[in-house]
């Protein structure tokens, strides 16, 4: 009769436990999941970089493309050039624009151009406005840029080249440079550290 005593108490002791924990669960607040959102590319990374593929090699398909991003990306991995998209994309030799030479305004008003053909990429200081007309490439293109900047070790097909010429001129530059490969109409060369 005690054992059965015994018993009865260790029952209705363990059904109180589990109900005291039953109801701290049930009335506690819930735990607030953090929203785990996928950090994906910069937008304005992506912009520059699309722009870069457009205007340098919109007419060479998907491996014209991927070489152009490459080599931005590994120029922006590159102690020796600016170490964003945008800054490598848009770095050029620039002066003043007559607009605003010899006023007195203060700095911030100043507006500058890239001078004609001393910038990093051709397109960029040619003296043609830069104006997408095929939009629906353009947006291949963006979505292109987007996923290239979004995963990490992309394959590099230009074997880390830093620079590239179209094959039809020889700049000065080449000859002291290592030629990696050529992709469409363009030669590639690797900046040897």
């Amino acid at each position: 009769m005690i054992r059965k005593f015994s018993y009865w108490i260790l029952g209705v002791t363990f059904v109180i436990v589990a109900s005291i924990i039953i109801v701290e669960i049930l009335m506690s607040e819930p735990e607030k999941e953090e929203e785990v959102i996928p950090k994906g590319p910069d937008v304005t990374e992506v912009v520059c970089l699309s722009e870069n593929i457009y205007f340098e090699a919109r007419n060479q398909g998907t491996a014209g493309w991927m070489a152009v991003a490459n080599v931005t990306i590994n120029r922006k991995d590159d102690r020796r050039f600016p170490n964003s998209i945008c800054d490598v994309v848009y770095e050029a030799q620039m002066e003043e624009s007559w607009k605003t030479r010899n006023k007195n305004i203060p700095d911030r008003y100043r507006k500058y151009n890239p001078v004609k053909d001393r910038c990093q990429f051709s397109w960029y200081c040619d003296g043609i406005p830069d104006v997408i007309h095929q939009k629906r490439l353009y947006a291949e293109i963006v979505a292109f840029s987007e996923m290239m900047l979004a995963k990490e070790n992309v394959l590099d097909i230009t074997d880390g080249a830093t620079h590239y010429h179209a094959d039809y001129v020889l700049p000065s530059w080449a000859r002291t440079k290592k030629k990696t490969t050529e992709i469409v109409d363009h030669i590639f060369y690797r900046w040897e550290k």
